[in-house]
Formats: C-alpha cells, sequence, structure tokens
C-alpha cells in the first residue's frame, strides 16, 4: 500500500511549503510538458557505502528497471508495440521537428513514457493525440520498415506470415486515434462491467461476474492463511473443443520464468542472483532465493514466504521491493503491477518513526475504533526513513511518498508490516516547489499561510509515518472476512483508515509528548491543507465534467466532504452556540475552506475513522459503497470551474515525477569493479530511449 504525493501543489501536501531553504547548485527541473513536471533526485549519502553496498545496489538498480516492459503490458495489450513504434518514428523522422504535429506528437510521447501507456497514470483516461492523423500516416510509413514489424511486434495474433506494415499500422491507428478504442484503462462507472469496461490487460475475454465467480470459488472463508489468488497472471477466455464441438473456458497465464512475461523476468533473476552475491547478510540472500523462486515458480505460496521473511528483515542498511505488489491498476482490486524501489536507510531522519514503532502498542489501545476490531498485541510494525536508490515499474516515473507492506492482512496480524517514508523525493518535491503562490490563491487567511510556512513540512512528515508506519497496520479483520470483501471500494477505504488515523493522531498530545511535534499548534497545518485538498484543489487534475476515479482521490473527497456534512456534529447544543468545525464561504469573489474548530474537526475525524475501520473489519461491502459514491465521486460543477480557473492562473503542472540517475561500474585493468558512479545529467528524453533501447 503506497501514501501517493497526489499533485506537485494541488494536494497541498508538500509543495506549498516555502521555507527558507539553503542554495544548492542541483538542478531538479528537468522537462514540463503537458500536465506533467519532470524532477531528478539526489541520493545524498551513496558515496559514503562500502564497495561491496554500492554493488548491490547497482545490481539491485538494474533489476528494478529489467521489468519496465511488463508493466507496459499490464496496462493494454497494445501498449509496447505503440512504444516501439513511436520511438521508432522520434528517432527516424527526417521532416521538419518545427512544425506543430511534430511538437504535439513529440508531446504525446512523453505522456506514453511517463504514464508507461496509452492512459493517463492518474485519471486512467486515454490520452488524445493533438497531432493529426495524416502526420502519423505519413511520418510512421516514413520511419518504419518491414522488419521492424518482424523484430520488434511482440504479440502472437501479430505474427501471421500475410502481416503487412499497412495492415498492422492501420490497426495502430485505430487505437490511437479512435476515442472509443481503449477509452478507459480503470473503469470504475457504478453499474458497469468494470472488467469489460477496462483497458488494461490482466484480463482477456471475460466478465465481471467470471472473474469474481472464479475468484470466489478459490477461496476458502476458513483458511487463516490464504494465499493471494489471482495477483500474479492474466484471467482470459480460450476456445477449446469438447464433444466435437466449440466452446470457451477459462485459464490463468502465470507472470513466471517460461509463462507470461518470462523474458523479462528472466532479466530481472540475473540481476537479482548478482546482487546475492554481494548482499550485505544472509537474511538478504535468504530473501533473494526466495524472490527468484517466485519468479521460476510462479507459486504464490512462495511469494508469502518471501514477503514473511522480508518483513523481518528489520536490520538491513539496504533494502529492496522487487515484485507484482499493488492492486490500484485492476478495478476489482486481484491483480498487482510489477514494480521496484531500491533504498537505503536514513538514519537521522528514522528516529521520529522509531518512536512510533516503539509505541505501535499504545496507539492502538488509545484509538477510537470499537475494541472488537483492535490487534490484542501489535506485532512487528517496523517503520524507517529511506533514501531511494532506484525507481522502477509502477513506481516509476511518477512516484509514492510512502509505502506500507505487505498488503496480506493475514502476514501483517501475525508477522507485521514494515513501513517506508520516502526522504529524499518528498525534499526533491519541497526544493522544485517554492514560492508558487498556490497558499496566497487557496488559503483563507494569512494564518493558514504562516502556520504552512512554519509547521508544513513536518506535519507532512509526520502524517506519512503514521499513514503507513501505523494506519495500514492498525486494526484487524473478523474471522471469515476476506481481504477482498470491499471488491472495488476496497482501495479508497483502505486509504481512508489510513488517512484518518493519521490525522486522529496528529492532534494527540502524544505527538507532543514524544518529541514528534514542538507543540500543540504544530498539527493544524496539515489538518487545513488536508481539508482544503479534499473539499477544494483536488479536482484541478479533473477534467471538468468528470467524475473522481482514482482512489487515494476518492478517500480524500470522501472524508473531506463527509466532514462537512457532519460539520455541527458536535457543535453547540442550542442553535445560538452551533459553530461549525468547517465551512465553504465566499470571499472577493472566491470559495475558500475555513476551519473554525480543529477540536471538533479531531472528533469528526475520529468519528469517521471508528465507522471506517467497522467497514473494513466486517466486510461491509453495502456501507462502504454508500460511503464513496455519496462523498467521493462526484463534483460540484460550479465549484470545479472556479478552481480550474484560479489554479490556470498560477501556470503550475499538476503532476510531478522523476527521472533516475545513472549508475556506472568503474572497472580497474583487471576488468573488476573498483567503484560506482553516479551521475545526475541525464535529461528525461535521453533516459526514456536508452531503457526502450535495452
Amino acid at each position: 500500500m503506497r501514501n501517493i504525493l497526489l499533485t506537485s501543489i494541488a494536494c497541498f501536501v508538500i509543495q506549498t511549503n516555502i521555507m527558507a531553504q539553503k542554495t544548492t547548485d542541483f538542478n531538479y527541473h528537468v522537462d514540463r510538458f503537458a500536465d506533467i513536471e519532470v524532477l531528478r533526485y539526489q541520493v545524498p549519502g551513496f558515496e559514503k557505502l562500502s564497495l561491496q553496498q554500492k554493488k548491490y545496489i547497482y545490481y539491485l538498480s538494474q533489476a528494478a528497471v529489467a521489468g519496465r516492459d511488463i508493466l507496459f503490458d499490464q496496462n493494454n495489450d497494445y501498449n509496447l508495440e505503440i512504444r516501439k513504434i513511436l520511438e521508432t518514428m522520434y528517432l527516424n523522422y527526417k521532416g521538419d521537428r518545427t512544425t506543430e504535429n511534430f511538437k504535439q506528437f513529440e508531446i504525446y510521447l512523453k505522456q506514453v513514457w511517463f504514464a508507461n501507456g496509452i492512459h493517463h497514470h492518474y485519471s486512467t483516461d486515454k490520452f488524445v493525440p493533438k497531432f493529426s492523423k495524416e502526420f502519423f500516416i505519413e511520418a510512421s510509413n516514413a520511419a518504419i520498415e518491414e522488419e521492424f514489424l518482424l523484430s520488434n511486434i511482440v504479440k502472437p495474433r501479430f505474427k501471421e506470415p500475410m502481416i503487412t506494415k499497412r495492415r498492422f499500422l492501420y490497426e495502430i491507428i485505430s487505437i490511437i486515434f479512435d476515442p472509443t478504442i481503449y477509452a478507459k484503462r480503470v473503469n470504475q462507472a457504478i453499474g458497469e462491467d468494470l472488467i469489460r469496461t477496462s483497458a488494461n490487460n490482466y484480463y482477456f475475454g471475460v466478465t465481471q461476474k467470471q472473474v469474481e465467480d472464479f475468484y470466489n470459488a478459490k477461496r476458502n472463508p476458513k483458511d487463516k492463511t490464504p494465499i493471494s489468488y489471482g495477483l500474479n497472471s492474466q484471467l482470459s477466455e480460450y476456445i477449446v473443443i469438447k464433444n466435437g464441438k466449440y466452446t470457451t473456458d477459462i485459464q490463468e497465464y502465470v507472470w513466471k520464468i517460461g509463462g507470461m512475461y518470462s523474458k523479462e523476468i528472466e532479466q530481472i533473476v540475473f540481476w537479482l542472483e548478482k546482487a546475492k552475491s554481494v548482499a550485505e547478510n544472509d537474511k538478504q540472500k535468504e530473501i533473494i532465493t526466495l524472490l527468484i523462486d517466485f519468479y521460476t515458480t510462479g507459486d504464490l505460496k512462495t511469494f508469502d514466504d518471501y514477503s514473511i521473511a522480508w518483513v523481518k528483515d528489520t536490520h538491513s542498511h539496504i533494502d529492496f521491493i522487487n515484485g507484482f505488489i499493488e492492486t490500484y491498476g485492476d478495478p476489482l482490486g486481484i491483480k498487482a503491477s510489477w514494480e521496484s524501489i531500491v533504498n537505503f536507510k536514513n538514519i537521522e531522519a528514522s528516529r521520529r518513526t522509531e518512536i512510533m514503532s516503539a509505541n505501535a502498542q499504545w496507539f492502538e489501545d488509545n484509538s477510537p475504533v470499537d475494541k472488537r476490531f483492535k490487534k490484542d498485541t501489535v506485532k512487528g510494525v517496523s517503520a524507517k526513513v529511506i533514501t531511494v536508490a532506484m525507481l522502477g515499474g509502477d513506481c516509476y516515473p511518477a512516484t509514492p511518498i510512502g509505502i506500507n507492506l505487505p498488503n496480506s492482512n493475514w502476514i501483517r496480524e501475525m508477522h507485521g508490516s514494515k513501513s517506508v517514508t520516502i526522504d529524499n523525493i518528498t525534499d526533491a518535491y519541497d526544493k522544485a516547489s517554492q514560492g508558487t503562490g498556490f497558499g496566497e490563491e487557496f488559503m483563507y487567511s494569512q494564518v493558514e499561510i504562516d502556520r504552512r510556512k512554519k509547521y508544513g513540512k513536518l506535519g507532512d512528515d509526520l502524517h506519512t509515518d503514521l499513514h503507513e508506519c501505523l494506519g495500514h497496520g492498525s486494526g484487524k479483520l473478523l474471522p471469515g472476512v476476506s481481504q477482498d470483501a470491499l471488491k472495488a471500494y476496497g482501495a479508497p477505504i483502505e486509504e481512508a483508515r489510513a488517512d484518518l488515523f493519521a490525522l486522529y493522531y496528529l492532534a494527540d498530545p502524544k505527538m507532543v509528548e514524544l518529541g514528534l511535534l514542538p507543540d500543540n499548534e504544530a498539527y493544524k497545518a496539515e489538518y487545513y491543507g488536508y481539508i482544503m485538498n479534499g473539499l477544494l484543489t483536488q479536482p484541478i487534475r479533473i477534467e471538468l465534467g468528470k467524475d473522481i476515479e482514482q482512489a487515494h482521490m476518492r478517500n480524500r473527497a470522501m472524508v473531506a466532504r463527509w466532514v462537512l456534512a457532519n460539520k455541527n456534529l458536535f457543535a453547540g447544543a442550542s442553535p445560538s452556540e452551533t459553530v461549525p468545525a468547517v465551512e465553504m464561504i465566499q470571499q472577493n469573489g472566491k470559495t475558500f475552506v475555513k476551519v473554525n474548530d480543529y477540536e471538533q474537526l479531531r472528533k469528526l475525524f475520529g468519528t469517521l475513522l471508528t465507522e471506517i475501520q467497522r467497514i473494513k473489519s466486517e466486510g461491509d461491502y453495502e456501507a462502504a459503497k454508500k460511503l464513496i459514491e455519496t462523498y467521493g465521486i462526484k463534483i460540484d460543477p460550479k465549484l470545479h470551474a472556479e478552481v480550474l480557473e484560479r489554479y490556470k492562473k498560477l501556470n503550475l503542472a499538476p503532476y510531478k515525477g522523476f527521472i533516475n540517475p545513472v549508475y556506472t561500474p568503474v572497472l580497474n585493468e583487471k576488468g573488476e569493479i573498483i567503484d560506482i558512479s553516479i551521475d545526475y545529467s541525464e535529461g528525461y528524453v535521453e533516459q526514456m530511449l536508452r531503457y526502450g533501447k535495452n
């Protein structure tokens, strides 16, 4: 599970902090196009690592980028072919590169790279080309040779002897330019078949009911250690002959060596074997061995064994994530996207998370939720602040700021969880986003702006720490409740649960007592930013007239709007004494969020947390559906238009992501590695083309 920094400025989590910083020569800004800004991140402390540790990170970093094509293919069945064609056209184009058609073509290619496919990384809507179809036909015919098809088109359906360039490009042109084909990568529309109407490649030829029936038949509600059925496979319909007649059946195609994505997984394993040879300790070697076994067999029981070994490794300085992990890309939350992160511990910054981990039982015991849903004994809650060294798969270029794993509820309950806050990523966001004018435009008064300057970065970091370290790891399911019981509403409900846990405790005096906050006023900066985001500024990332679909956005909208709807729940008893906790007001013709009573706001967070935990623990699908559909989806069109217009004047990119540094082995005359150099100068286009070529 992840805490995602939803936008560069709009979610108001990191970027509006404009506290004074030391000047630096490091250039964080790389590229700007469409609604995206691409940044660099630094890897402080890498030079101080031992040669063995540097080699370990280098090999793991190669494994982290080796699976890139897996994610492209998971996101859509045609993504790899389209990317290869676009890259070939870009490299071989002989015409005028200053024309508007070529400029728009280049932007489209950059969008495809950033999103790992033809759908927006966040909204999951298909990109609309702003270059002409005629330009594409002419440029592709000129740039692509027949031989290209034989070596680069990877789908079996294209390997017929009769395939021609014209026929193939006609099919690709239809996919790129026809808005009705593959319109939405992840469809969450109420009342529709979420599988049939989603353009991802996790399923082929099956319906939502077939998927649900297939996996419900596998699950045993009495199993206390259930595997995550379907996590690492494509579920497809295929034609068979039974009793002399054609009929259809359903089969899983497992992602493993010798199975689906074998070529990419073989490369991942190649680099994992090299990493294993220079691992810091035997525990790391055991973890890598289990991961290799999982990639070799596809056995999800082995994946659980790997996850347990990984969560128990709390002492290694270097750590990594590599595998099929998060299920946000599947509307039913079953199939997992491939991702990887390589990192090492930020010892100084980890002291705050270690304090939280040491007091995990106190936080669990003092939660406002029903005792039936609390853990009697909190096990294995470990948390640290990390420095990322390499991003891959579904963590690249768009990047989480916090992670809590493993996702399996029974492993969490029996063995604990491991949480990280990614310090050098939040630092890069912060330093690249100073003096934007966002706070002055959207915050109610100078009081909120000044409070944000003073406490903003600290509040952001602590919210992420609490969300990942304790929020996701808190509570328990009742016996017999499946972790998939909430279906399409499971992801936003879980993110809301972690957010509310963090918000509730940010205002607790215990935070000051533990030395995590300097005073009892500091939490208000995060409270205001969160409510303002959910009620006002979050929709800047959504096209006017469209609904909220992304899980984290639905979560934040639901929490904020529920609070607004229940704003008088803890106000004075008589009408004359009633002061709402939160209200929306008009000031100089603009809409603002005003918080009148932060203590009431905390009580509201606690009340909603109690209900969200009940829903999660009992698997109450109907209650989850009602909350999300009532508060988390629709946007007031008038307010939406106003916010978009105000934001447009700031000339900011609503989304940010990162390119990776380049690691290069330094060899002596014998060909032995004597050092690993790190370089930050590579550009966005150069990195994407290099990854595509390699």
